[in-house]
Parts: C-alpha cells; sequence; structure tokens
C-alpha cells in the first residue's frame, strides 16, 4: 500500500511542478465538459421553434351546394391555418408546393383537392364518401422534421372531423327541437280531438234513442241530427290535423332511428369515463390509508379527490338525466334497475366527498385524520368501484337491450297514435253519412229511419273502437314525455356528441425543457468520452515500474486518473448547473453522482487499457458504441432491437443515466440506491480484475503491442 501511494503522490508532484503538464491536465479537466454543454444547450428547446418548419398549403376546393347555400371548406381551412403559429404554414399553388417540396424549400405540403366540399357534403345523401387531405413529406431532409409535420396533419383533419361532427350533430338535434316545440304548440288541438270523439261515443245512446223515436218525434230527431251535423266539420278537421301531425312524428323517429341508437356508446362512454375516475379515487384512497402520512400530504391528496369526485358526481347526474329519459318512453320501465344501480353509486361519491371534506377541515386544524373517517371514505370508495365495475360488465347484457327496447316502444307508441287517428279520419265519413242519412229519413219519413236504424251498430262499434284505442294510447304514454326528450339543448347535445371525452393530463415530474431532460445523457456520455481522453493522452504505465508489484503500479496510477476524472465532473455538473442553467431538482445529489459516474468509468476505461494496452482503447469505444444505443439514453429501450434490449441491464450507462435522471426530475430513493448499488458492484468487479489480473494479461497484451510496434505504424 505504501509503494501505491508513493506512486500516485509521485505523478501529483511530476504535474505541478511541470508547467506544461499543468496546461494539459486542464485541459483534459475543461475540455469534456464542452461536449456536454454544447449538446444541452443546442437541444434546449427544439419543439418550442417549430414555426420554422415549412409546410405549404394549397386549396384546390371549389365548394358546394348543400341544400342552397353554398359551402366552400377548403377556403375555411386556409382561413383557420393563416391564425395558427405552430408551424410554418406557407400558402402556395400545387405546382410550387410539389417542386419546393422535392427540392426541400418545404419539409411537407398539404393539398385540399378540388371534391373536398362536395365529399364532406355526401352525409346528406345515401352513398358516402370520405373526403381526402393529401399530404406529402420529404423524409430526406430531417428525421425528425416529418414527425413534427405528421402531427400538423393529424392534427388538421382532427378539427375538421370534429367541426363537421359538431356541425352535423346540431344540425339533426335542432331538428328534434323544433319538432318537440311543434308537438308542444299543437298539443291543444290533439286533445280537443281526443275530446271531441269521447263527446261523440257519450252521444251515440242518445243519438240512438232519437232514431229509435224518430217515427214519434220526427222533429226533436231533426233538432239532435242538425246539432250532430253543425259539430262534425270540426271533429273531422281536427282528426285529419292529428292524424297528420303524428304521421310526421312517426316518420321522423322512423329516420332518426340511428340517431337515438347512439345513445348506446354514449352511455358505454360514460361509464368507462366515471369508471377511470373512480379507480384514480381509489389509488388516492390507498395513499390517504398509508401509516404516518403527513396532514399536509392529507390535505393535498384530500384536493386533488374532492376534484375527482366532483367530476364523478357531475358526470353520474347527467347519466341519471339521460336514463330517466329514455326511461319515461318505456311502458316496462326497463331501465330503472340500471337508474337505481346509478343513483346509488352517485349517493355513495357524495358520502365520499362529505368524508373528503371532514378530513380536509381535521388536517387544516393540525389534527391527524380521523381513522373512524378514513375507514367509512375506504369502504364507501371500494364499494363505488365495485357497483361502477358491475354496471360496465353488464353494459352489454342489461344495458343495451334496454336502451333498444325504450327506443323500439318510442317508435310503437308513435305508430300506434297515427294508427288511431287515422282510422278516426277514416270513419268522418261513415258518421257524415250516418247523420246525412238521419236528416233524409226525418225528411222522407219512417221508411229511411229504418235503413238508418240498420246501418247505425257498425257505426257505433267503428266510433266505440276509436275511443278504446285513444285510451290504451293514453294509458301506455304520454305524449308529453316525447315532447320534452324532443326539446333538449341543442348546443348541448352537439358539443357532447361532436366531443365525448375530454383528455385531462396530469404530468409527474415536469422537466421545463428538452436540454434538461437530456442532461443526465449527454452528461453520462461526456464523462465517458473524459476518460477515454484521460487514456488516450496520458500513460497508464510506470516508467520503472520493475520496482513495484503489479497491483501497486496498477492502484497508484489508477489514484492518479480518479483525481483528473473527478475533477472532471465535478466542473460538468457545476457548469449544468450555473454556466447554462438546466433545470435540476435535487442539486447537491446530481453533483455528487456525476463524480460516482466518473468514478466508475474511469476505472472502467482504466483498467481495460492497463491490461490490454491499445487494444483496450478500442474495447473502450466499443463499449461506448453500445451503450449510446442500449442503455436507453435517447429513445426508449422497448422501441430499440431485441439485442439491444438484452444488453440494457449489463451496461454501466443503465444505471448511470437512470440515477442521474432521478435528481434532474425529481428524486425517488430506492430508484438511485439500485442504481448506485450496481454501479458499485461493476466498480468492484473491475477493480478486483484489474488487480489480480493485472500482470498475466498485461504480459500478453503486451507481447501483441510490441510486435505491432515493430510495424512503426502505431506508438
Amino acid at each position: 500500500m505504501k509503494n501505491t501511494v508513493y506512486i500516485y503522490t509521485r505523478d501529483l508532484k511530476r504535474i505541478f511542478t511541470n508547467w506544461a503538464m499543468i496546461i494539459i491536465v486542464l485541459t483534459l479537466m475543461i475540455l469534456p465538459s464542452f461536449y456536454a454543454w454544447f449538446n444541452i444547450k443546442a437541444s434546449w428547446d427544439p419543439y418550442g421553434r417549430t414555426e420554422g418548419i415549412a409546410i405549404a398549403v394549397t386549396s384546390e376546393d371549389e365548394g358546394s351546394t348543400i341544400r342552397g347555400q353554398h359551402v366552400n371548406v377548403g377556403k375555411d381551412i386556409i382561413a383557420t391555418l393563416k391564425k395558427n403559429k405552430t408551424l410554418g404554414w406557407t400558402f402556395v399553388s400545387k405546382e410550387k408546393a410539389d417542386h419546393g417540396v422535392k427540392h426541400g424549400d418545404y419539409y411537407a405540403s398539404i393539398v385540399i383537392p378540388k371534391d373536398f366540399s362536395q365529399k364532406l357534403g355526401t352525409v346528406l345523401q345515401d352513398r358516402l364518401e370520405k373526403p381526402v387531405i393529401i399530404y406529402k413529406v420529404n423524409e430526406k431532409i430531417n428525421a425528425v422534421a416529418p414527425k413534427i409535420t405528421s402531427k400538423g396533419a393529424s392534427s388538421l383533419t382532427q378539427q375538421i372531423s370534429e367541426k363537421f361532427v359538431k356541425t352535423a350533430n346540431g344540425a339533426i338535434f335542432s331538428v328534434f327541437n323544433e319538432l318537440g316545440i311543434t308537438l308542444q304548440r299543437d298539443l291543444p288541438t290533439i286533445q280537443q280531438v281526443e275530446q271531441r270523439i269521447f263527446e261523440l261515443e257519450n252521444r251515440l245512446p242518445e243519438i240512438k234513442k232519437v232514431i229509435n223515436e224518430a217515427n214519434d218525434t220526427t222533429q226533436k230527431a231533426g233538432a239532435i241530427v242538425s246539432k250532430a251535423q253543425a259539430a262534425l266539420p270540426e271533429v273531422e278537421r281536427l282528426t285529419a290535423d292529428g292524424a297528420q301531425m303524428t304521421q310526421q312524428l312517426n316518420t321522423f323517429l322512423t329516420k332518426s332511428d340511428e340517431v337515438l341508437k347512439n345513445a348506446e356508446p354514449t352511455i358505454n362512454e360514460t361509464l368507462h369515463r366515471v369508471q377511470q375516475r373512480a379507480l384514480r379515487v381509489q389509488e388516492l384512497k390507498n395513499q390517504l390509508m398509508e401509516k404516518d402520512i403527513a396532514p399536509a400530504e392529507v390535505s393535498a391528496a384530500a384536493e386533488q379527490l374532492k376534484g375527482q369526485l366532483t367530476k364523478q358526481i357531475a358526470d353520474t347526474g347527467e347519466f341519471l338525466t339521460l336514463l330517466t329519459d329514455l326511461n319515461a318512453l318505456s311502458q316496462q320501465k326497463v331501465l330503472s334497475p340500471v337508474i337505481n344501480d346509478v343513483k346509488d353509486v352517485n349517493t355513495l361519491l357524495q358520502q365520499q366527498l362529505s368524508d373528503v371534506n371532514s378530513l380536509q377541515q381535521q388536517t387544516k386544524n393540525g389534527d391527524v385524520p380521523n381513522q373512524s373517517v378514513l375507514d367509512k371514505f375506504s369502504s364507501r370508495t371500494d364499494q363505488a368501484v365495485s357497483r361502477l365495475n358491475a354496471l360496465t360488465n353488464s353494459y352489454s347484457s342489461t344495458i343495451v337491450p334496454a336502451v333498444e327496447q325504450a327506443i323500439k316502444e318510442a317508435k310503437d307508441k308513435t305508430a300506434s297514435a297515427n294508427s288511431l287517428l287515422e282510422e278516426a279520419n277514416k270513419s268522418m265519413p261513415d258518421v257524415s253519412n250516418m247523420l246525412s242519412k238521419t236528416a233524409s229519413g226525418i225528411l222522407l219519413g219512417q221508411q229511411e229511419l229504418e235503413k238508418i236504424t240498420k246501418d247505425f251498430p257498425r257505426i257505433e262499434q267503428n266510433v266505440h273502437n276509436i275511443a278504446e284505442k285513444i285510451r290504451e294510447f293514453q294509458r301506455k304514454e304520454n305524449i308529453e314525455d316525447i315532447i320534452n326528450l324532443l326539446k333538449n339543448d341543442v348546443q348541448k347535445e352537439s358539443d357532447f356528441f361532436a366531443k365525448p371525452v375530454l383528455l385531462k393530463e396530469e404530468r409527474l415530474y415536469p422537466i421545463p425543457n428538452y436540454g434538461s431532460a437530456m442532461s443526465p445523457f449527454y452528461t453520462t456520455l461526456c464523462l465517458w468520452v473524459g476518460a477515454l481522453l484521460l487514456v488516450s493522452i496520458l500513460s497508464v504505465e510506470v516508467a520503472d515500474e520493475e520496482r513495484f508489484k503489479s497491483y501497486e503500479v496498477y492502484l497508484g496510477r489508477l489514484l492518479t486518473f480518479l483525481s483528473i476524472a473527478l475533477v472532471q465532473a465535478f466542473i460538468v455538473t457545476l457548469g449544468d448547473l450555473f454556466l447554462i442553467n438546466t433545470y435540476v431538482v435535487d442539486k447537491v445529489p446530481f453533483i455528487f453522482l456525476g463524480l460516482l459516474c466518473s468514478f466508475v468509468f474511469m476505472t472502467i476505461v482504466y483498467t481495460l487499457v492497463a491490461i490490454f494496452g491499445n487494444a483496450g482503447k478500442a474495447m473502450a469505444i466499443v463499449l461506448l458504441v453500445l451503450q449510446l444505443s442500449a442503455a436507453g439514453g435517447t429513445f426508449p429501450i422497448q422501441v430499440v432491437p431485441a439485442f439491444f434490449q438484452a444488453i440494457n441491464p449489463f451496461l454501466p450507462f443503465t444505471y448511470a443515466i437512470s440515477m442521474m435522471r432521478e435528481v434532474v426530475g425529481g428524486m425517488l430513493a430506492d430508484i438511485v440506491r439500485k442504481d448506485v448499488t450496481v454501479l458499485l458492484c461493476i466498480w468492484l468487479g473491475v477493480l478486483l480484475v484489474g488487480i489480480f489480473l493485472h500482470k498475466p494479461l498485461s504480459k500478453t497484451s503486451a507481447k501483441l503491442t510490441k510486435k505491432a510496434r515493430e510495424s512503426k505504424l502505431i506508438h
């Protein structure tokens, strides 16, 4: 050990007493840092300057006439893009766009064809044709730019689709709304038709009595018949109006059958959204149930829970409204069990919100959360998740058939009403004929009255049939329920179907810029490059090494290399933090872990060169190349070929980059402990190889090196 220290101190003395050597060592200490700083700064915010990526845009859309209105969607798209500054939209002719993309003036081009608006309007026709936007990209100019331009093109088509869906749904629900308003306006007329038919049915015995007594009381019969004839035109008008109205309603519901069926996927999407939020609540619940949780953490988790529970309560409330409207159309109330289940879930959610408010109030007062409240909240959370899972699992088997049955019964109701009123309308000529015959009978005498008496039973039965069908319709359904369903808010329904699901993004360990996110990779890489520079400039051999044992030479010179490497790491980490202002959450651990990386890397590279000479330098370079591809520094390791995934766990870079990322974004101690442990194990293994195999392996490599030097081609 004494000789090891002697070699090390002698190296330091030789450095500090030679001004040229001081300059070389200082250069070796500082030079690797520039590699990291330049790369980090160059990639600082590449996605924040995408407005410089030129994309040619051309619209050849000739427009189209849809229901008497001229529409040009291409022109609207151009107007929208002129306000969009995310990419360098350039508006040129198609010929210039094609030429510019081929020659690199533009990274990509977007062409809106002549028939774009025309095909978009086929949604109102029997033969649907999807419109096409032509997107061309020159992929040889740059590897990343095509990904950015493709995202811009995808975003453009998505915006067009959302706007179209919203507009189309708005038109459909506007028709719903108008029909509901029309039905409501004409509802008194429909009710008058029903009332007049019931009045006619009630007066049939009186009419029959008049006919039977006509022979004796001709004058009385004439007065009654005249009264009936005076009322008959009004009954005929009301019956015809009611039949026409129910026919319009039946036609409308038949044509909008597919629209109503869209309630099924809407229910499914709502269920899944509530279920996902319930799972998020359950995760936060598990956090609250942890032992020794601080009041501040309870308060923070409770605030998140309040937000999630409030949205769940709102979602289940909207869900209940939709289910209740559909259930009102069903005679058997087939959706009642599902409504009861959703009400139970809504009650549980409100109870959970009350529990969270209690917990938050306790933590505000500095108290430890009440265990009884925690247990109640935990139990209710698990119940809510269980009930939502049951609802989701029974969607296809229970909810879908119930919704379909409700829709079918709505159509059956209007069809029955239409049939009833049409039959009433058809019977009116018989009633009119009967009254005319009665009047003629009074004038013509007893002979004609006998004929009327013979026809009267058939007419009486027709009136009874019409009245009974009206009563049956009233027992099963209420036309006001249909009106209320059709009169929903047009704007809200259109917005919902255009974008039924909203994305809420939560960023964990956010890093404000791309350069800082890449600093773990470039910092780690520069430390390995620094080790390579040292073994390339400084010698691993000791001039009088025959005086010392092999392991003393190995360890003595290793201390010299490690001292310089640690200064390299200290300079680059401090420069990351204070020179280029890299974002790092845990700054002190960042410096110490950088020192550890340099310590391990220098040991590995030095050992390879000390044992294998120039061949060891080549090995260190090969190892560097492998680590660039297989350590997951740039691309996720899951997307690289299988060979690189297989060697990933055995590379020092894997663990060095991982622990440096932890301190940059926010350190998790267990991950850092694991990475540090693996790196120290690698260092210890390499150190033992150097100590025990330095002598036997270096002799073999020395012979190879000596022979190679005879060629006068290597030093």
